[in-house]
C-alpha cells in the first residue's frame, strides 16, 4: 500500500509538473516528460501516450528511444536456468553478473555465490566471451570490499582465466551497472555485440530493462540477447523500482534515489549512496 500511495503522489506531482507544457508543447521539458511516462507507466501499467507524443515532438531522438523503451518495458521476459548454445562463440558475447550486498566484514552472500554458480557454468559453455563483474562496495564494515572484487576472486578460484574477467566496482544501484560496464565496454572492448544478463531470478527482467534501455540511449548497437538465473527463494522488484531505474538512466539521481528508498523491497539493503 505505501509504494502504492507514494507511486501516485508522484504521478500528480510530475503530471502537475507537465501540464502547462502539454498545452504548449514548445514549452515541455523533455526530462519532465521522460519521468511522467515512466511514473505513470509503473502505477496504472498503461503508456502516457499524450506524454510521449509530446516528447516525439519537443525532441523527435528522445521520442522515438522512449518509445523504444518502453517497447521493451511492456515485452515479456522469460529467465532461463542457462544460456542457450546459439549465442556468439567468440568474444563478441559478454557475460554480465550483476552483483549483491556484501555480508557487512566483506565477504559474499550465499546468493551472490549462487549467481555465480550460474556464471561458472555459462562462462564453461562460452569459454571465449569475455566476463564483467559488475557492483561497488556495500559491506556495512569493511568499505575496502567492492562486489565484484569478490567475484573476480571466487571465479580465478574456480579456474577461469582472470584475463576474461573485468571488474566494474563503482556501482551501487542496477542503473549503475549498466552505465558503467556499457562505458567499460565502448571504451576497452569494442567487439562486444552481445550480453547475457547473469543474476536471481527476480532480478532479470529489471537487468534486461536497464541494460536494454542503456544501449537504446548510447544509440549502441549492443544487444541484450539471453540470461541465465539462480532461483531464488524468495524477493522482488516493483515496477516501482524499475521506473526509478530508468530516471536514473535518463539523468535524474535525485528523483531516482527518493523512488529507490521508498520501493527497495528485496532482503537486507545497504544504504545507497549516488556515485559522484
Amino acid at each position: 500500500m505505501k509504494h502504492r500511495v507514494f507511486a501516485m503522489m508522484l504521478v500528480c506531482c510530475l503530471i502537475a509538473a507537465v501540464v502547462c507544457p502539454v498545452a504548449a508543447e514548445e514549452e515541455a521539458a523533455p526530462q519532465s516528460l521522460i519521468e511522467r511516462i515512466v511514473v505513470s507507466y509503473a502505477a496504472e501499467h498503461t503508456r502516457d501516450e499524450k506524454a510521449l507524443s509530446v516528447l516525439n515532438s519537443v525532441d523527435p531522438s528522445l521520442g522515438k528511444k522512449w518509445t523504444r523503451i518502453m517497447d521493451l518495458w511492456e515485452a515479456p521476459v522469460s529467465v532461463n536456468d542457462s544460456l542457450p548454445d546459439s549465442l556468439m562463440p567468440d568474444d563478441s558475447l559478454c557475460l554480465v553478473a550483476l552483483g549483491f550486498q556484501l555480508n557487512p566484514d566483506g565477504t559474499m552472500r550465499d546468493e551472490l555465490i549462487e549467481r555465480l554458480k550460474v556464471l561458472l557454468r555459462a562462462s564453461e559453455q562460452y569459454p571465449n566471451a569475455i566476463i564483467v563483474c559488475t557492483g561497488g562496495g556495500t559491506a556495512a564494515d569493511n568499505p575496502s570490499a567492492t562486489e565484484a572484487v569478490r567475484m573476480a576472486e571466487w571465479l580465478t578460484a574456480q579456474g577461469v582465466d582472470s584475463a576474461r574477467v573485468i571488474i566494474e566496482d563503482h556501482s551501487v544501484t542496477t542503473a549503475q551497472n549498466a552505465i558503467y560496464t556499457y562505458d567499460i565496454l565502448e571504451e576497452r572492448y569494442p567487439q562486444v555485440k552481445q550480453i547475457a544478463i547473469i543474476s536471481s531470478d527476480y532480478h532479470i527482467a529489471t537487468g534486461v530493462l536497464l541494460f536494454g534501455a542503456e544501449a537504446i540511449l548510447r544509440d549502441s548497437a549492443v544487444e541484450v540477447v539471453s540470461n541465465a538465473a539462480w532461483h531464488a527463494p524468495g524477493g522482488t522488484l516493483s515496477t516501482m523500482f524499475q521506473a526509478g531505474a530508468l530516471i536514473e538512466l535518463s539523468g535524474n539521481a535525485e528523483t531516482a534515489f527518493e523512488i529507490y528508498y521508498e520501493t527497495y523491497d528485496i532482503h537486507e539493503l545497504p544504504p545507497l549512496h549516488r556515485d559522484s
